[in-house]
């Protein structure tokens, strides 16, 4: 076993003996020698694992799609990376079955955002002066998010900022499940260009761009889309994240 990832990447197509989930885990570089530790910092940090006295599974390769909760995310920021920016913003909406359960939208304390971030998301410092820190922020943002699967447009951006952040300031990583609503739409609706103005267009979306808990909408309002659309046998979660990554495109009529 080369890497925690791999192991979890297991875990998504079938249930692992307990026993063997455990020695396994021992074998990849790990933050606790203990299994039973990691295995609790593990789903500190959203990984939806289940255990029982037999096997390790994620409950994603079970629960149904109607009864998963996603949790639909978008941020902005002042740079690329948490290395020369932080997030200056961030929104998020969970959802489960067709209707919003919670909302969670914040600015961060900034000392500096370039003007063209300010000309495409009207955000400036003033705005975000009386805003708790980074930290804090992401503190609250990880509990709102728990181990739902995380869903944004083109997600692997909005993950990974995240995820580095938390790490940054030692509160762990994300583990969640992930969707990205841009590999989504392109199973499921026709378009020559997935960008977020793009399917707006399209679908008949009307939040405001650039601001993240509308951002957040709009995705949510292209994952509900999608979901009423689904094949017949993408029945459970995981099985629409592995539809989401499948590389079949739409074709355009005609």
């Amino acid at each position: 076993m080369k890497s925690l990832d791999e192991l979890i990447q297991k875990l998504t197509t079938f249930k692992m003996p307990i026993e063997i989930f455990k020695d396994n885990l021992t074998k990849v570089k790990t933050t606790f020698e203990s299994p039973d530790l990691q295995i609790e910092l593990m789903i500190a940090n959203g990984l939806p694992i289940q255990i029982d006295e037999d096997f390790a599974y994620l409950k994603t390769l079970q629960t149904k799609i109607e009864d998963q909760i996603f949790c639909i995310v978008d941020i902005e920021t002042n740079g690329n990376t948490p290395k020369n920016g932080q997030i200056i913003e961030i929104g998020a909406i969970k959802f489960k079955n067709g209707k919003i359960l919670d909302t969670y939208e914040s600015f961060a304390f900034t000392a500096f955002i370039p003007d063209y971030i300010t000309v495409v998301t009207n955000i400036n410092v003033q705005m975000t002066q009386s805003s708790p820190p980074i930290q804090t922020v992401l503190e609250e943002f990880k509990i709102f998010l728990d181990d739902a699967i995380f869903v944004a447009h083109n997600v692997n951006f909005d993950y990974k900022f995240i995820s580095q952040s938390l790490e940054l300031y030692n509160l762990g990583e994300l583990l969640n499940r992930k969707l990205c609503t841009i590999d989504l739409a392109k199973r499921l609706i026709v378009s020559e260009k997935y960008g977020l103005e793009s399917l707006k267009e399209i679908l008949g979306i009307h939040h405001t761009h650039h601001r993240a808990l509308s951002d957040a909408y709009s995705s949510m309002e292209i994952l509900k889309y999608c979901l009423n659309i689904l094949p017949p046998n993408v029945q459970t979660s995981e099985e629409l994240i592995k539809f989401s990554k499948s590389t079949t495109k739409q074709k355009q009529n005609g």
